[in-house]
């Protein structure tokens, strides 16, 4: 016997990587930073512990004020969410009533959403190459979202490029979801003034290192974000919890912390990307926190079977274009000298 609603019967889903002892396994297969949070979050969020007796600060302030400096916007352009997800589920919520276009091969929660919320949605191909042609978005009606970075590819898409096609579709909302911004290009968040059609998604999930605190936000011009707040607060006011704003807070006035560790994640993927093309695989110019790659001798499902039997995790999308490919996570350099080090083990038991 089931109570659910009807409409949700064929709903498939979000999977999310496996999470597992990191005692045991060397867990490279959902894009966390492998670094601790900056020194002084820790202190922050055991100071705040001891009034969670209140409920949180529906406005944020601790992390609404600093990180519109930060970003240099105004706090009423910042929209903050538990989590990037929930700031890209108010959009699939409220925003794409002429519904909503997007890449075939991007983060998964599109298409979830877009279940979830009855939502029209057009899914455009990539090209052969995994890049983005926003040409193929002109003559679609309603919202375009997208990531870039991308992911799983992690190819980066200009400004110019983007640009152009706000100026092309002043009338619709595009979505640039820049989860991997940090460890890439320029942010559209500088050209928010410019576009009033232009909504940037970011998260502290990934350089900031709180994953585990559920902390996103949204950049886009007053009205947007005034509506965003009326689905807020007509659902979840205190979306953001005590801890969590703690933490955020914390972090944002921890940038050199920050910065180095960017550093640091961007160095070890360059490290491994040359690392991985010596042992023949063939690679996309991932500008995230995460290579995409491939072997000519071994499947992508096999590879991934191997890996994890070497205690070692990544990610496998069992989807047709990219059923050959492992997204993988860069961690430590000292991870990843152990992966590359077990690769080479396991392409020289496929050749034998």
């Amino acid at each position: 016997m089931t109570f659910l609603n009807q409409k949700y019967q064929d709903l498939t889903p979000y999977t999310p990587g496996e999470q597992v002892n990191e005692g045991e396994f060397i867990k490279l297969n959902t894009n966390e930073s492998p670094y601790p949070p900056a020194p002084s979050v820790e202190s922050a969020v055991a100071e705040v512990s001891q009034s969670l007796n209140r409920y949180s600060n529906i406005t944020v302030e601790a992390v609404a004020k600093p990180l519109a400096q930060h970003l240099g916007v105004k706090q009423e352009q910042l929209f903050l969410g538990n989590g990037s997800d929930e700031v890209l589920s108010y959009i699939f919520q409220g925003f794409t009533e002429e519904g909503i276009a997007f890449p075939d091969v991007t983060y998964g929660f599109y298409q979830v959403y877009s279940a979830l919320y009855k939502v029209d949605s057009t899914v455009v191909p990539l090209n052969n190459d995994f890049t983005l042609e926003l040409k193929e978005y002109d003559a679609l009606a309603g919202t375009v979202i997208f990531a870039n970075p991308n992911a799983p590819t992690g190819i980066y898409l200009s400004q110019a490029e983007i640009c152009a096609f706000l100026e092309r579709h002043p009338d619709r909302l595009v979505v640039v979801d820049e989860a991997y911004i940090d460890f890439s290009g320029a942010s559209m968040v500088t050209l928010i003034e410019k576009y009033q059609n232009l909504f940037v998604v970011g998260t502290f999930s990934k350089s900031r290192q709180l994953a585990g605190a559920r902390l996103g936000f949204g950049v886009g011009n007053t009205d947007l974000i005034a509506d965003m707040n009326r689905l807020r607060f007509s659902l979840n006011p205190y979306n953001i919890n005590s801890l969590t704003q703690a933490a955020g807070g914390a972090v944002l006035q921890e940038q050199e912390y920050v910065d180095q560790k960017i550093q640091e994640t961007i160095q070890v993927r360059e490290w491994s990307k040359q690392a991985l093309t010596k042992l023949g695989f063939e690679q996309t110019d991932s500008q995230g926190n995460f290579l995409f790659a491939k072997h000519p001798q071994i499947t992508g499902e096999k590879l991934f079977e191997a890996l994890r039997e070497k205690k070692i995790l990544v990610r496998w999308f069992n989807q047709p274009r990219t059923k050959d490919y492992l997204r993988i996570t860069v961690g430590t350099q000292e991870q990843m000298e152990q992966l590359v080090k077990v690769l080479s083990t396991i392409l020289e038991e496929v050749k034998a």
